[in-house]
């Protein structure tokens, strides 16, 4: 029987027993058969991709109407239900629909996520979210909300009126909110506000649960000198006694800043005397204070005369804190053309080196500038410029040592603790070696797939560490030409590598946003660190060992405990990339240098001794503890470095259009 047969029964029956409106039905249906499940299929799909874009946009609306006390709180919610609600309609296949939601509402978190948009503007399929690593993360993860307990009920009340059970949903499954007392914290842009908890947060946790030894190492400089202590302080006290009558004298001599004389010193420590009294010997003990530790890698020796340097720096050193600052000695770039990539200065501050675009390293001599008129420097089209030709006309020789041999833009320059030696690293995918008492190249080095960002040299010298575009870091030593270790695990580019004072960790800051403590040793990663925004661009180390500063693009400066894993404080200030941080040699001060062409000083031991939960309580926003801000002339600041004698270098590019 075929269907036109069956049909006729079926509607021969149905009006037998009176049904003869179903008969009509009947053939309706069967008519639109092929159309009708098509038609539901489309009307509930788009209510189904409606409901995201409707829920979210009127859960934004009334997070940006509520009131100002609660406003940055409520505002937290937005990003996780933001990114949630587009990868859930990308998982569903409203490809459409998704990138409709998408580009309409990015705008509100480009300040803030810029580059985790950058990368969810890849996923271009429901497969993108299982094969993209940080797609993949953020679906089995849970974002951790801090919210003072009136702006959660608030929420609370919102979501009941909304009836929208698409945005209930995904802050249900998605979202841990850490309800607090009292009223909404004063600090609006709190990095730890927050923060991802799941897989990836369960193996920071139990990487973070490793030993580390953050001491100074043992048989060092510093260490024999301590050892000599008494001696030592008995002489400075016989000699301070027979000089005290010279003080008005040397008040009134010329300052030599480059060869830091010892008349400078002496006026520095009697203004650090008649400040903070006894307050000064505290800070001189905090590093004799840290433990010793027996550094890992065989080291080198250390020679006579330069351990009779770094005791004569050290006898001459003036102790800081949050009166007596250090003094700033600024050199300046001018007539770069935007050529300047990277900047370095020797420890004694004697030498300064000069990454080019153009492949090329210039090195000036401060002893041979300081007798000049000028202090600034110039780099023009040709090889030398204008006032390059009028010091050679009267010494023969150019202002600068001119080292080439890379064929690609240098990206970091770095001197080794005595000064002999200098490291580069390039967009050609090498490091460079070059002795400054030669004037040659020595070693090229080898390894790395991509260009270098940076290279630093340990405080022991002869082992040095370099961070690449190939998402490594890898250490090496000056007398082999591969990489002893190589350190592997982030997620992006290896923006920027640091050493620890007692040579046994590494630290790199990446573009994936996290910071990470290497054994090198081993080689294994002993810590991450996790809170800032925006890719890490510096390091630095105190000089105990025991705090890291690191500082982003975003100009946020964030201070860890390395025993810990946990941040002590964020430094929030800079409007613009930190490019550069220095310690003070006694670790009580932080130096920050910027792109916004200021140099900012911290008070790094303050901020350190007033607990986070004593300031969460309080809802005081005294973390902020910038001492002091040093604006340049339109200069953006490129590189800071303590001497041993406490003068703070820096060095920056002048920029035309100004800060």
């Amino acid at each position: 029987m075929d269907e036109d047969q069956i049909e006729g029964c079926v509607s021969g029956y149905l009006k037998q027993k009176g049904f003869a409106q179903n008969d009509d039905k009947l053939q309706l249906s069967n008519t639109d058969s092929s159309l009708q499940p098509n038609t539901l299929n489309r009307a509930q799909l788009e209510r189904g991709s409606a409901r995201y874009h409707d829920g979210y946009g009127r859960l934004r609306s009334w997070a940006y109407r509520s009131l100002e006390s609660y406003k940055h709180e409520l505002l937290r919610v937005l990003y996780p239900v933001f990114i949630h609600c587009f990868m859930d309609l990308v998982a569903k296949g409203h490809l459409q629909e998704a990138w409709n939601f998408f580009n309409t509402f990015r705008e509100d978190h480009e300040m803030l996520h810029s580059r985790d948009l950058q990368k969810l503007e890849l996923v271009l399929s429901p497969t993108h979210l299982e094969e993209m690593e940080f797609a993949h993360s953020l679906r089995q993860s849970k974002f951790n909300i801090k919210i003072c307990r009136y702006s959660y009920e608030l929420l609370l009340q919102h979501l009941h009126s909304m009836q929208s059970t698409t945005i209930i949903g995904i802050i249900n499954e998605h979202i841990n909110f850490q309800v607090t007392a009292g009223q909404p914290s004063s600090i609006s842009d709190d990095p730890e506000a927050v923060t991802l908890s799941g897989s990836i947060q369960d193996a920071v946790n139990q990487i973070n649960q490793k030993e580390i030894l953050w001491g100074m190492f043992e048989d060092s400089v510093e260490d024999h000198i301590d050892k000599a202590g008494a001696l030592l302080s008995g002489t400075e006290k016989g000699e301070g006694e027979g000089k005290e009558g010279d003080n008005d004298e040397s008040k009134k001599r010329s300052i030599d800043v480059g060869k830091q004389g010892n008349s400078v010193k002496k006026v520095k420590k009697d203004k650090v005397s008649s400040a903070t009294g006894k307050n000064a010997k505290p800070e001189a003990s905090t590093i004799s204070a840290a433990p010793r530790i027996k550094p890992e890698l065989p080291l080198p020796t250390v020679s006579t005369d330069v351990e009779l340097s770094i005791l004569e720096d050290l006898r001459n050193r003036v102790q800081l804190n949050s009166v007596a600052l250090p003094s700033v000695n600024f050199y300046t770039f001018v007539n770069t053309h935007n050529g300047l990539s990277c900047s370095s200065i020797s420890h004694d501050g004697s030498l300064l080196v000069g990454g080019f675009s153009d492949s090329s390293l210039k090195v000036w001599d401060m002893a041979k500038l300081e007798q000049q008129s000028t202090a600034h420097f110039s780099q023009g089209g040709n090889d030398m410029s204008q006032n390059e030709q009028v010091i050679g006309q009267n010494s023969g020789r150019r202002q600068y040592t001119l080292f080439q041999g890379h064929s690609g833009p240098v990206y970091a320059a770095t001197f080794s603790a005595a000064g002999d030696f200098l490291l580069s690293s390039s967009a050609d995918k090498t490091v460079r070696l070059w002795s400054t008492k030669l004037n040659a190249n020595l070693v090229c080095y080898k390894g790395h797939n991509y260009p270098i960002w940076d290279v630093q040299f340990s405080p022991a010298g002869h082992y040095f560490a370099s961070c690449s575009h190939d998402r490594t870091a890898r250490i090496w030593s000056m007398d082999r030409i591969k990489p002893l270790r190589i350190m592997a695990g982030h997620l992006s580019d290896v923006d920027c590598v640091q050493w620890h004072p007692n040579c046994n960790y590494i630290a790199t800051g990446s573009s994936d946003k996290t910071v990470r403590l290497w054994d090198v040793q081993s080689g294994e990663c002993v810590r991450v660190f996790i809170g800032h925004r925006s890719m890490i661009l510096s390091l630095a180390m105190s000089p105990d060992g025991r705090y890291m500063a690191s500082g982003d693009e975003d100009g946020t400066i964030m201070m860890w405990d390395l025993s810990s894993g946990c941040c002590v404080t964020p430094l929030v200030s800079h409007t613009s990339c930190v490019w550069s941080l220095a310690f003070s040699c006694e670790g009580s001060l932080l130096a920050s240098g910027s792109a916004d062409c200021t140099v900012k000083f911290w008070d790094v031991t303050t901020g350190i001794k007033v607990p986070r939960n004593e300031e969460n309580r309080s809802g005081n926003a005294n973390r902020l503890r910038s001492l002091k801000s040093l604006p340049t002339k339109s200069a953006s600041v490129y590189s800071l470095q303590f001497s041993r004698r406490n003068l703070l270098f820096a060095a920056g590019a002048l920029a035309k259009s100004g800060c």
